[in-house]
Order: C-alpha cells, then structure tokens, then sequence
C-alpha cells in the first residue's frame, strides 16, 4: 500500500537512501544549517502542490461530468492530511518556540 502523502515509507529509505534526505540517516553530516530549512520549504511545497492539484481536480469535475469522482475525492483527502500534518508541525514549532523563550539563562 503506498504512503497516504506520497512520501517514502522508512524501509525503503534505509534500502536506498536517496529517496529521502540522507543528512537524516548520517548523524554527522547534520551541522549543517540548512538542512531543516530545506526540508521545511520542501514540505511546504509539496503540501501546495497537493492543494492545487485538488483545486484543479474539483474545478475539472465541476466542469466535466465524465470525471472521476474517486480520484479527486483521493487528491482532496490527500491535501486535506498533508495541510493538517503541517499545520500540527507549526503548532510544535511555536509550542517548542514559546517553551524556550520561557528558559531562564
């Protein structure tokens, strides 16, 4: 069964590691800046990526009734997790965020 966002589950990362971001298997190649930074913007991305591809989905079904419903169905349902799981990231950013700024030194 594919992954639900299209993302490459963990044992195919660990057989071919270029499918994901290798500076994550490789603990010391991870003092590089712009690692999270990357892969923040990547999933950004791919999160409006899958947006526009079900608002094109649902336009193209509201426009043509030989579509199929199912497909689009998938591609909103799939938009609809992928913005929910970066919505949950944002939130533990700004929690981890205000519990630092509430350490005393």
């Amino acid at each position: 069964m594919p992954e639900p966002i299209g993302l490459p589950n963990v044992s195919q990362l660990l057989q071919n590691p270029a499918l994901g971001h290798t500076k994550l298997l490789n603990p010391q190649q991870q003092n590089e800046g712009a690692d999270f930074k990357s892969a923040l913007l990547d999933s950004l991305d791919e999160v409006n990526r899958l947006q526009m591809d079900a608002a094109k989905g649902i336009q193209k079904l509201s426009t043509d009734p030989t579509a199929n419903m199912a497909e689009v169905f998938v591609a909103v349902r799939k938009a609809d997790i992928a913005f929910s799981m970066m919505m949950e990231m944002r939130n533990k950013l700004v929690e981890a965020y205000r519990e630092l700024q509430q350490m005393r030194i």
